[in-house]
C-alpha cells in the first residue's frame, strides 16, 4: 500500500521514494526512467509486460499537474494484453491503485512524481 504522495515524495510501506517508480503488489522498482520525459513508451513498461500472471490494471500517476503524456501505442499495447489502463494526477492515481489493491485485483502503478 501507498502510505501517502506529494510533490517529488512517495512513501511506501514507511519508505520514501523521491524519483519515479513502479508500485507491484510485492515489490517497489525505483528510479524508473522513461525514454522521453513526459511521454509513456512501450518499452517504458517492459517490466509490467514480463509479469506473470499479467496484472489485470495499470495505474499510471500522470505527475502532479498531469503533465505525463500517454502514447496511442502503449493503450494499443495495454489492450492487447487485456490490461486495464487507468490514467491520473499522481495524487489520484496512487489512491485508485490502493483501492484496486484492497479489492484484490492484480494491478500495478507506473507513478511520476513531480510536474
Amino acid at each position: 500500500m501507498i502510505e501517502s504522495y506529494d510533490f517529488g515524495i512517495m512513501v511506501i510501506d514507511g519508505k520514501r521514494y523521491t524519483s519515479d517508480l513502479i508500485v507491484f503488489p510485492e515489490k517497489v522498482l525505483s528510479e524508473w526512467w522513461r525514454r522521453e520525459g513526459h511521454q509513456l513508451c512501450v518499452e517504458d513498461l517492459k517490466e509490467v509486460f514480463k509479469q506473470t500472471p499479467m496484472p489485470e490494471v495499470l495505474v499510471v500517476g500522470t505527475g502532479y499537474s498531469g503533465l505525463v503524456k500517454i502514447l496511442p501505442e502503449v493503450e494499443k499495447a495495454l489492450k492487447e494484453r487485456g490490461i486495464k489502463l487507468i490514467a491520473q494526477p499522481t495524487r489520484e492515481a496512487y489512491k485508485t491503485f490502493n483501492e484496486l489493491l484492497k479489492a484484490g485485483k492484480k494491478v500495478v502503478g507506473a507513478f511520476h512524481l513531480t510536474c
